[in-house]
């Protein structure tokens, strides 16, 4: 790390922190030559490659820009944006990979976005699926059912099964 102040090319850590939300590390350096310090912030890189193969920096903005189309008209907010982008990036960099294709982006916004709101799951799906004629709606619509019916089927179970256990 050059000096930013003499260019000399070392540079001593006086204090390591990391960042509130993790994802980064702040040093305070010092320059063992003029002795000035300054601050260098580390974060891991991780790119997401697109379909004409040229690599960009995954940005939670276009995250939001993308699923807020989808979110027009809907009871969601730009906090249920920004923390569908964070749970977006968290299960993107839990992967390891350095980089990811951007179509295993969108299957990656997939699952939260149907958590959030069904219609615009249906929205984004369709556009980013390419639904191409009503059966594909509806097929999309017959597991989104199937899943809300497996999801009360196993609440009510729960419920069932406490009682059952203490017996």
């Amino acid at each position: 790390m050059y000096c930013p102040f003499c260019r000399n090319p070392d540079s001593r850590v006086v204090d390591s922190r990391m960042a509130d939300d993790g994802s980064s590390i702040r040093r305070r350096r010092q320059c063992p030559e003029c002795g000035r310090r300054f601050t260098t912030v580390e974060t891991t890189s991780l790119s997401v490659i697109k379909r004409s193969g040229v690599g960009e920096p995954f940005s939670r903005s276009k995250v939001i820009n993308g699923v807020r189309k989808a979110c027009q008209g809907r009871p969601v907010s730009e906090d249920d944006l920004a923390m569908l982008a964070q749970e977006v990036e968290e299960q993107i960099r839990a992967s390891g990979a350095a980089e990811i294709d951007a179509h295993e982006v969108g299957l990656v916004i997939l699952g939260p976005l149907q958590k959030l709101d069904e219609v615009a799951y249906l929205r984004f799906a369709s556009v980013y699926q390419a639904f191409e004629s009503l059966e594909d709606f509806e097929a999309a619509i017959a597991v989104l059912r199937r899943e809300a019916a497996e999801g009360s089927t196993t609440v009510a179970a729960g419920k069932r099964n406490p009682q059952k256990s203490t017996l």
